[in-house]
């Protein structure tokens, strides 16, 4: 009777074992895509893992995404098998114009790509002045694509680099209705919050926010000295 249990048992071991050999002999990805997300040839700066992409792959049984999140600098990478993918931004997820065309992009080993894409406005000429206990800054708003109006335009402080709608120390904003002319510069002042106050240095950045449209499309956070 103890063979009858004994042996069974052992040739269950075996098999678990060989499975689990088997699964763990599985190749992993080994070849990189990386890019940006770009206009006019230059990386938009956004949320910080706010927005993300679509990388699909045909030829297979199940036919999936792979979604990758763009980070604030407009760069993205993910590690995948060597093939061929198509890429496109996820439909409503960015602060630009959803992008009807995917790209086509062969991996073999490295892949570079631009994601060019339609952003509703664009931040130029921004700068930022420490005056007292107060903040104020200056830029110029440019509307891209029409088919969407200004909802606001917020200036943030934060006490790192990842400084947005979500992770911030203060924000203040001014509405579209109060912009009346975007051939002006644009003016936002903000006190520098007590969190801050006896900090070194202090983060700042402007956004921009369209009618309708959830995410932000944002200037380069810039570190500013307060002593």
């Amino acid at each position: 009777m103890k063979r009858k249990i004994i042996f069974p048992a052992i040739a269950a071991c075996v098999i678990m074992l060989f499975a689990g050999c088997t699964k763990d002999n599985y190749k992993k990805p080994a070849s990189l895509i990386t890019g940006r997300v770009v206009y006019q040839g230059q990386p938009l700066s956004i949320r910080s893992n706010g927005v993300q992409l679509e990388i699909w792959q045909h030829g297979y049984q199940l036919y999936s995404k792979l979604a990758v999140y763009v980070a604030q600098d407009g760069s993205f990478s993910a590690e995948l098998f060597d093939g061929s993918y198509k890429l496109i931004p996820l439909k409503g997820g960015g602060p630009w114009a959803d992008k009807l065309d995917s790209i086509d992009v062969t991996v073999n080993g490295t892949a570079t790509v631009d994601v060019p894409v339609d952003p509703y406005f664009i931040i130029k000429n921004e700068s930022f002045q420490k005056t007292g206990s107060t903040i104020n800054a200056t830029f110029n708003l440019t509307k891209v694509n029409t088919t969407k109006g200004l909802e606001l335009v917020r200036i943030y402080l934060g006490q790192t680099a990842i400084t947005d709608q979500t992770n911030n120390a203060a924000n203040a904003q001014k509405a579209a209705k109060a912009i009346t002319d975007l051939s002006q510069p644009i003016t936002l002042s903000i006190p520098i919050p007590a969190s801050l106050a006896n900090s070194d240095y202090l983060f700042a950045r402007i956004g921009v926010k369209t009618l309708g449209v959830a995410e932000l499309l944002y200037t380069i956070p810039l570190k500013i000295p307060l002593k």
